[in-house]
C-alpha cells in the first residue's frame, strides 16, 4: 500500500480507469459476438442493424483510449468484410 497521498490518488484513479476499461471491451466484445452470431445465422438484417452500433463503440472505445485507433479500424474492416460476404452469398 502507498504512503504518499498522491500515490494513493493514483492508485484510485487507475483502479476507475481499470473498470471502465474492461467494461467497455465487455461490451465491445458481446456486440461482435452477437453480430457474428447473426452472420452464422444468415440472419443479414440483424446483422445489417447491428452493424452501425458496433461501430460507434468501437469509435467510442478508441476515442478514449481503450484500443488502439488501427486496431478499431482493424476491427470494423474485419466486421465490414464479413457483412459485405455474407450479403453476395
Amino acid at each position: 500500500m502507498p504512503n504518499i497521498k498522491s500515490a494513493e490518488k493514483r492508485m484510485k484513479v487507475t483502479q476507475a480507469k481499470t473498470l471502465k476499461n474492461k467494461m467497455r471491451k465487455s461490451a465491445l466484445k458481446t456486440a461482435i459476438k452477437k453480430y457474428e452470431a447473426a452472420l452464422l445465422n444468415n440472419d443479414l438484417e440483424a446483422a445489417k442493424n447491428m452493424y452501425p452500433d458496433i461501430v460507434k463503440k468501437i469509435d467510442q472505445a478508441s476515442a478514449k483510449g481503450t484500443i488502439h485507433k488501427n486496431a478499431a479500424n482493424r476491427k470494423k474492416a474485419k466486421l465490414a468484410l464479413r457483412l459485405n460476404a455474407a450479403g453476395q452469398e
